[in-house]
């Protein structure tokens, strides 16, 4: 039997905006009833029918690697950056801040000499980080329950399409409690599909590696163009991680 072949999705956003949950949910299609605090990351893993239904049909491990979003782990975390196949970005429905701060999260990705003490981000366009690394993203919107009730989800929504739209991404809203936010069949899970899809099809199926701008990304960061020998060594490095309650 062939092995499972598998992709690592990286979960970005500010803390507290539900990314465990999150990525709970999406692992294991229920609720988290009692989150933590993530202290540097934490990996769920889904498996994933990629095309399902159609000749191409496969099987494949889709690694969610929840980052933590505390500022004191800044100058740390982009160990956990390497590689990305693919990005989601959440944010906070009752929270502005957290969905103006994506953009922050995208530069923290493309900068990724965050280690150095005197490093300095700098501001980047989500459309030209699109063009130059062709990482599927998929921003979604937290809380939606709460906004709701708040009476602000038309605002939300404008908020959210912004950053989603200037990534040529797709976007849902959910509550994080409810699995039905990713029932098989409505357009959240249809948009979820699509989006681990894209992310496969591009790290498996593409000639094109998920880092195609060699002047910021390091060699051993990048995907390897052909399959791997079984009695090979990986070409690349997974980083530890850990995660606390």
């Amino acid at each position: 039997m062939a092995a499972i072949e598998k992709v690592k999705v990286v979960v970005l956003g500010d803390s507290g905006v539900g990314k465990t949950s999150l990525t709970y949910l999406i692992a294991h299609n229920k609720p988290l009833l009692s989150p933590g605090w993530t202290v540097g990351c934490s990996v769920e893993v889904k498996l994933h029918r990629f095309k399902e239904g159609t000749q191409a049909q496969n099987t494949f491990f889709v690694e969610l690697w929840d980052v933590g979003g505390s500022n004191n782990h800044r100058n740390t975390r982009n160990v956990f950056y390497q590689p990305t196949h693919g990005i989601i970005l959440v944010h906070d429905l009752t929270n502005r801040k957290s969905q103006i701060n994506l953009q922050k999260w995208l530069s923290e990705i493309l900068n990724q000499d965050t280690m150095n003490p005197t490093f300095q981000p700098v501001d980047v366009d989500p459309e030209q980080f699109l063009g130059s690394t062709q990482i599927p993203i998929l921003v979604i919107g937290t809380k939606f329950d709460l906004a709701e009730e708040n009476q602000k989800k038309n605002q939300y929504r404008r908020l959210a399409s912004s950053i989603a739209e200037q990534c040529g991404a797709d976007e849902i809203f959910v509550n994080c409690f409810q699995a039905r936010s990713l029932a098989p069949g409505t357009s959240n899970s249809v948009k979820l599909t699509r989006f681990f899809d894209k992310v496969i099809e591009r790290r498996y199926y593409s000639r094109a590696s998920p880092f195609s701008d060699k002047r910021r990304i390091p060699p051993y960061m990048m995907a390897p163009s052909t399959p791997l020998s079984t009695n090979k060594p990986t070409q690349y490095l997974s980083p530890r991680f850990y995660h606390m309650d």
